[in-house]
């Protein structure tokens, strides 16, 4: 057995320096969102071949016992895999294996590839509920919570100790030290401590490829803020010329046809913050997606106000990310730049250009290097 796990141990380490060779490819195609289970993604790796035994050389050609003549016929030994004569392809073909692997890994694999620093919690550690939950059996307790198969069972082996138990007249009948009662304990469980806020601009000018993106890098936002605490929360807002809370798939897959006021998202997520998310309890993170497109110079001055009165200082972090357009000026992360000063390490506001997929994994980077 200890050899087996020793294998195990191993085969997982090769497929972990498969996924961290692979990370970028993975990352930037997408592939592993259609293949999340509830904990597990399952990885293609075709590189790898599946163990299997093999036989020494010398027994797999030949054409029995004694010597062979011209002509005579080798055997199937020597053909190759896909090879053959069959018009539908009998021989074996090359497989892939897919490998699954927990979330945490991925996170741990992303974290290690891009030296993404451990995040220190602000505020409260952990958010923690209290509840009753009933753990065992006592001989005391109140009427409502009497155990009835237990109670009987005692009066039953009480009444069979006793020899008082007839089988052709089965009256059992308890008494006040047969009673048994549940009993409980209080259980402290930790609930979400962190959240985030998703914004992204669904006008006209943000097409799916452009969404395809912000899809992709949400993923893997999301896959290390949720290998950093205990629980998440996740919300979804999305805007043109006015903003609106949705569900997942409709952030996903919404497009408008209207104008752009960024203000009106972060109004939301302000007002979100506010009435959901004390600051001194919860750690929050509000990522921002668009095109860089703007109504107004007036309603851009209306968001930097908002950012700085309202949704930073509530914030561990917020994040904008420019996904480029060919509809888009790009004018907003310039406004943004101007009115902070990014980089200095009092500021908790990140920018990232990212021009396309390929841009995904560099744009990880400037979310999540920071460690806030």
């Amino acid at each position: 057995m200890s050899r087996i796990k020793q294998d195990h141990s191993r085969f997982r380490q090769i497929v972990r320096g498969k996924i961290r060779q692979n990370l970028k490819k993975y990352i930037s195609r997408g592939e592993l969102i259609g293949k999340q289970g509830k904990d597990l993604v399952s990885i293609p790796l075709p590189q790898i071949e599946t163990p299997r035994f093999k036989y020494d050389p010398k027994d797999t050609g030949g054409t029995g016992q004694g010597d062979g003549k011209p002509g005579d016929s080798l055997g199937p030994g020597n053909q190759q895999p896909g090879q053959g004569k069959e018009k539908a392809g009998e021989g074996e073909g090359e497989k892939s294996l897919e490998v699954d692997v927990t979330l945490d890994e991925l996170a741990e694999i992303l974290g290690e590839e891009l030296e993404l620093p451990r995040i220190e919690p602000k505020g409260q550690k952990q958010v923690v509920t209290e509840r009753d939950r009933y753990t065992g059996i006592r001989p005391v307790g109140p009427d409502s919570l009497r155990h009835f198969k237990r109670t009987y069972k005692q009066a039953l082996k009480r009444t069979i100790a006793l020899g008082h138990y007839s089988p052709d007249s089965p009256v059992v009948v308890p008494i006040r030290h047969d009673m048994r009662y549940r009993t409980w304990n209080t259980i402290s469980s930790p609930q979400s401590n962190a959240v985030v806020i998703y914004m992204m601009d669904v006008s006209g000018s943000m097409g799916d490829e452009q969404k395809e993106i912000v899809r992709i890098e949400s993923f893997w936002i999301n896959t290390w803020l949720r290998s950093q605490y205990k629980g998440i929360e996740t919300r979804y807002i999305v805007h043109d010329a006015t903003a609106r809370e949705v569900d997942e798939h409709t952030f996903f897959h919404t497009r408008e046809s209207g104008g752009t006021m960024i203000s009106s998202a972060y109004k939301l997520c302000a007002q979100i913050i506010e009435a959901d998310y004390p600051s001194a309890d919860w750690n929050i993170y509000p990522f921002h997606f668009s095109d860089g497109d703007n109504w107004s110079v007036d309603d851009t001055a209306a968001c930097i106000r908002i950012l700085k009165d309202q949704v930073v200082p509530a914030a561990n972090q917020f994040s904008y990310g420019q996904v480029e357009s060919p509809y888009g000026s790009g004018q907003f992360i310039k406004d943004i730049r101007e009115h902070f000063k990014l980089g200095d390490p009092d500021c908790a506001v990140v920018v990232s250009e990212i021009k396309d997929k390929e841009a995904i994994i560099r744009s990880i980077k400037d979310f999540l290097g920071a460690g806030r």
